[in-house]
Formats: structure tokens, C-alpha cells, sequence
């Protein structure tokens, strides 16, 4: 039986990046996918979740979260220049404002623009993994979570240990980080704490692409007793960069700075079949944007904004399943020179229950109802049904209804290059998922199609011209109905071939299409909706030799709707990286191709960067 269901998951099964300690196996029974209320082992979800572990970030020929990201079958990563200064994150065709980006479960929302989301304080060295979930996250997340989530999980070690390293590269390019775990043993408990500190900074690779990023990320927390647990964290990000090409084509010497701050502090109470844990959390993002970088009085947007929420989310485990249930408050603020001052307040209340029935069979079915003054109340309801084909293989299905409220930018922006439009409607659809996956220690495959039907999508759009650049204004507006649908398909195996000075220890591929009934009118530009991806394809290997060296070799094909499609191939080769004293060096995009992501950011060429690292103990 095992053997006629292993050859159709290597010929159609979806590739995941799953390895969830440092070894050559693919072993995911102990993870545990933590979604705020209830907790499932990552080999019965229902859904198409892809996880980051420490190791791939470690190996994988990255600088920063969003190029770690770009090689995550099925998510659009489209960066405007190198290391992460900005990048925007969408799921499964959607956009950057239709995915939710949260650390530890606190949501990062921006009320701004979503082009803030992936302003993340915590340095890329201090995150242990990432999960990325596909498709609908509303029942789970609330309305943000339109086509996807991004969930950044960091770590409070028991032991002391610290972490240092460095790197430069072309461009003028250099960084620095350290990150430090020092619990102290007090007479009424462990206070476990991490200190995490990053800068980066380069010349630019083109013009007017100059950047400097500071990350700074305190966490903490204490068991109180077996049953209490209170967690606090603190982090900071200071984002200053030359903005050519980010936002038009008219003024090459745009220029941006960014302040992010966020804090939270929760409790959380685990005894027996309860769980309760209270939060609140408070973000502010400071933004000031210049059309012309050395001339402030000629166009200067000054914004600042504050997402202050209180959430309590629990779960009751009995005979008849898992009940989960959650309520959240939320309020948005904005004070801005262009977008004016404004404020909103949401109310969310979730509900959800798991049963497992028929031995092989679980479903799971719940609603998020959100109220918004200027909407009244919204219902979101969604459901996964799974069946538990053998110990190693699973079917699964699930649906979802998802909603998206426009950002203050969508409604309110305006400057030489853009007009507002304060009578956008939110956007809504109902997703469907279909899939088959199979794993074991050394091999995971999964199929899946989806299919998400959309009403009033956002898209920026601006009329053509004969004059370059274009002189007309890009505005946002409501496209009546878009259905996406696609294929998602892969496969990766530990393979450990070869001989003692030579190993390969792991390869992968993967296929992603995307198809959106969604017609261009000629000579329309669109800004996300028709640069989204069609094809994807990945592919990569790991190998070890001498056995103190190790490669991580990576490919990706990325085709658009609406753009010419590219090749790139990102190598990085470690020295040591487990030890302590270790070496690497990258880089990216060894074939030279020629390109671009998002906006009007030409992306470099061939590009190369080495650094060293230590791991110091007590």
C-alpha cells in the first residue's frame, strides 16, 4: 500500500520547506502549528502550510526574511532593491495589502499601506521558524488575512548563548548582528530573555538606492507556576533608504524613512483541558516620504500611525473535541499631512470546534464575525474536512470567506503621481482548497488546487500615454469580479547520496500556476493585480563535502501575468556553520539576468557578499 501511494506523491506532491531541526531528515510529527486558539500537529492540518526552520534560514543564500520568503512555493515575494530594505508579500495571486504578517501570533497590521507590513523589528538571525499558511485566514486571523498569513516564531532558550556575525559585499555593502540569550535563575522561577541587534547598510545598486536598516528585538518571559505563564516583547526598526523607482517612474530621487515600533505583553493561563491567554499589543509606524530627496519643501508626507489591540483567545479540550473562541478589539489611528487625521476601531469575536470521528476522519468548522462602524457586522465562516489515508499520507479539502477593508492610502492618498478614491468598497471573496500530501522522515510531497472567488478587488491602475514616463495619475478602484485558481505541486527528499568527501543531503521542486479570469484594457498599467504570478517554479539542492563544508543551491523561474518572465540562480556556501567560529559566502543571481520585482526598481545583476559567524557558549 505504501509503495503504490509513494510513486504519485513524487510525480505530483507539493514541495514544503519543512525541516524542523538541523539534520538531513524531513521529520514534522513534533511541530506544532499554533494559530491562537487551537493547536494541531502540522501532519493532521488542513490546510496548505509551508514551515521555515532555523536551518533553512541559516543555508538558504538570503539576507533577509523576504528573500528567505522568495523560495517559498506559491508566495510572490517582489522587492524594490537588495536585503529587504522594502518588500511586499503576497499569497496565491493576492496583493501585498491581502496578507497578514505576525510575530509569535501578534498581528502587524499597518492601517497606512501594506507596503509596511514586512517592517519586522526582529532580526533575520533571531527567528527560529516561519509559517506560512495559504489561502483564507479570516476564521483564524481576522479580516487581514485575505489570501494568506505569515506567522514569525521566535524562541526564549534555556541556556545562555550568544551569536555574532558579519558581513560585506558589492555595493558598498555590509551588517552586523548579534543576537543573546541570557536567562537568570530567580528563587521564584526561570526569567528567560533574548536580546537581538542588526544593522545593514550599502551604497545602493543603482542610482539613488542607498539604505541603512537597524533591527533591535527584546523578549521575555517567566513561568509563574505550571499553570501561568506571562511573556513580554519589545522591538524597534529604523529604515532610511533612496526610493528610485519604488512608488512612480517621475521622480527618480524619491527618498524614505521609516520608524516602526511594536510591543506586547500577554498572559497565559494552561491547566488541564483549559487554555486562556490575554494580550495587548501596541504598534506605531512613523513615515516621512519625499518625491525629491535634497528638497523637502518641494512634496514631503509626513504620516504617523498607532494600532493599539486587546485580545483573549481560549480553547476547551472535552469528549465531544476542541472548542476555540477568541475576542479582539482593535483600534487604528493616523495622523498625516496628506491623508489627514483619521481613526477606526474593529470588534472581532472567533469561534471554532475540532472533532476527530471514524478513526481516519477530523472537521473543523468556525466564524469570524468582525463589526465595523461604517459596515456594521460581517460574517466569515470556513471549514476543513481531513481523512487520514495512512500514517504518512492525508486528503484534505477546506473552504473559507475572507474581507478586506482598504487602507487609508487606498482611500485617502494623493500627491503628483497618484489620486485617491474615498468611495472603494472592501474586498471580499470565498476560497476553496483541494489537496493530497504525504511525508515521512526523509520525503514530503503535496498536491493542491485552489480556487478563490473575489468581488470589489483593489487595484491601482493609471490610463496610458504617448510621453515617457507616463505623466497620468495612478488611481485605486474596484474591479467587479476575479476568479483565481491554480496548482501547487512539489516535492523534497533526503536523499544523503554519495560517499565521505562528497554528500548530497537534500533536493526539491516545485511548480506553482496561477490563473485569474481578469482582462487588461489595453494600455492600462496595473500596478499588482496583472503583475501577479502565473508560473513559479523552484528548485534547489543541498550537499555537504569534506564534512566541513556545506552548499545550498537554489533556482527560481518566475513568470507574470503582464511581464516578461526571468531566471535566477542564488548559491551560498557555509565553512563550519554549526561550530564556532564559521564562515559563508552568497550569491545571488549568478546568471546576470535582467529584471524587476516591484515598481520600477531595476534589480542588480550578479551580486556577492561573505561574512563570518561565531556561536559562543557559557
Amino acid at each position: 500500500m505504501k509503495k503504490r501511494l509513494l510513486l504519485p506523491a513524487l510525480l505530483l506532491g507539493t514541495l514544503q520547506v519543512i525541516a524542523n531541526q538541523d539534520s538531513v531528515t524531513v521529520d514534522l510529527g513534533e511541530v506544532i502549528i499554533k494559530e491562537n486558539r487551537i493547536e494541531i500537529p502540522f501532519n493532521k492540518v488542513s490546510r496548505n502550510i509551508s514551515i521555515i526552520s532555523r536551518k533553512d534560514i541559516e543555508t538558504t543564500p538570503a539576507r533577509s526574511l523576504q528573500e528567505v520568503l522568495s523560495f517559498t512555493p506559491g508566495v510572490d515575494v517582489r522587492q524594490r532593491g537588495v536585503t529587504g530594505v522594502q518588500g511586499d508579500i503576497g499569497i496565491r495571486g493576492g496583493g501585498f495589502e491581502q496578507t497578514l504578517m505576525l510575530i509569535n501570533g501578534i498581528k502587524l497590521t499597518d492601517p497606512q499601506t501594506g507596503h509596511h507590513i514586512m517592517n519586522i523589528p526582529v532580526p533575520l538571525q533571531a527567528i527560529q521558524r516561519v509559517e506560512v499558511m495559504k489561502g483564507p485566514g479570516s476564521r483564524i486571523f481576522g479580516q487581514n488575512a485575505y489570501a494568506g498569513a505569515v506567522n514569525i516564531v521566535t524562541m526564549l532558550p534555556e541556556e545562555r548563548s550568544l551569536n555574532l556575525q558579519s558581513y560585506a559585499g558589492d555595493f558598498g555593502m555590509k551588517g552586523i548582528s548579534m543576537v543573546s540569550s541570557l536567562p537568570v535563575d530567580l528563587p521564584f522561577g526561570k526569567y528567560k530573555q533574548t536580546l537581538s541587534i542588526s544593522h545593514d547598510a550599502s551604497n545602493g545598486h543603482w542610482y539613488n538606492s542607498d539604505y541603512k536598516v537597524t533591527n533591535v528585538f527584546y523578549e521575555a518571559g517567566m513561568d509563574l507556576n505550571e499553570k501561568n505563564e506571562i511573556r513580554a516583547m519589545a522591538g524597534y526598526t529604523d529604515r532610511t533608504f533612496g526610493a528610485n523607482g519604488f512608488y512612480t517612474d517621475r521622480f527618480p530621487d524619491q527618498w524614505e524613512s521609516i520608524q516602526t515600533f511594536l510591543a506586547s505583553i500577554s498572559h497565559t493561563y494552561d491547566h488541564n483541558d483549559i487554555y486562556i491567554q490575554t494580550r495587548a499589543y501596541w504598534r506605531q509606524n512613523t513615515d516621512e516620504f519625499r518625491l525629491r530627496r535634497n528638497e523637502p519643501e518641494f512634496f514631503t508626507n509626513n504620516h504617523v500611525s498607532d494600532v493599539l489591540a486587546l485580545e483573549v483567545n481560549g480553547r476547551y479540550q472535552s469528549n465531544f473535541g476542541t472548542s476555540g473562541f477568541g475576542v479582539e478589539g482593535r483600534s487604528e489611528k493616523i495622523s498625516s499631512t496628506n491623508l489627514g487625521d483619521r481613526e477606526r476601531a474593529f470588534l472581532g469575536v472567533f469561534a471554532e470546534h475540532r472533532i476527530e470521528f471514524w478513526s481516519d476522519f477530523d472537521f473543523r468548522a468556525g466564524v469570524y464575525s468582525n463589526y465595523y462602524d461604517e459596515y456594521g457586522w460581517r460574517h466569515f465562516p470556513g471549514a476543513e474536512l481531513g481523512y487520514q489515508l495512512t500514517d504518512r499520507s492525508r486528503f484534505y479539502t477546506n473552504y473559507g470567506a475572507s474581507y478586506r477593508i482598504p487602507s487609508f492610502n487606498d482611500l485617502y492618498y494623493e500627491d503628483p503621481s497618484n489620486v485617491s478614491n474615498p468611495n472603494l468598497l472592501p474586498e471580499e471573496a470565498q476560497s476553496f482548497e483541494v489537496g493530497y500530501k504525504y511525508f515521512n522522515k526523509s520525503v514530503r510531497f503535496e498536491l493542491v488546487y485552489f480556487n478563490r472567488y473575489t468581488k470589489n478587488l483593489i487595484d491601482w491602475s493609471r490610463a496610458p500615454s504617448d510621453v515617457s514616463p507616463n505623466p497620468n495619475r495612478w488611481t485605486p478602484s474596484n474591479i467587479s469580479e476575479v476568479t483565481f485558481q491554480g496548482i501547487e505541486t512539489g516535492i523534497q527528499y533526503a536523499l544523503n547520496l554519495g560517499g565521505k568527501n562528497f554528500k548530497i543531503r537534500e533536493a526539491s521542486f516545485s511548480y506553482n500556476f496561477i490563473d485569474a479570469n481578469l482582462q487588461q484594457i489595453p494600455g492600462i498599467e496595473s500596478r499588482n493585480t496583472l503583475t501577479a504570478l502565473r508560473h513559479q517554479v523552484i528548485g534547489g539542492f543541498q550537499a555537504e563535502f569534506f564534512s566541513n563544508f556545506e552548499t545550498n543551491i537554489k533556482a527560481r523561474y518566475i513568470e507574470r501575468m503582464a511581464l516578461d518572465p526571468y531566471f535566477l540562480l542564488d548559491i551560498r556556501l557555509d565553512y563550519n556553520r554549526l561550530k564556532t567560529f564559521g564562515l559563508f559566502a552568497e550569491a545571488s543571481n549568478v546568471t546576470n539576468a535582467n529584471y524587476i520585482e516591484a515598481g520600477f526598481v531595476q534589480m542588480p545583476g550578479r551580486w556577492f557578499r561573505a561574512g563570518i559567524n561565531l556561536n559562543l557558549f557559557k
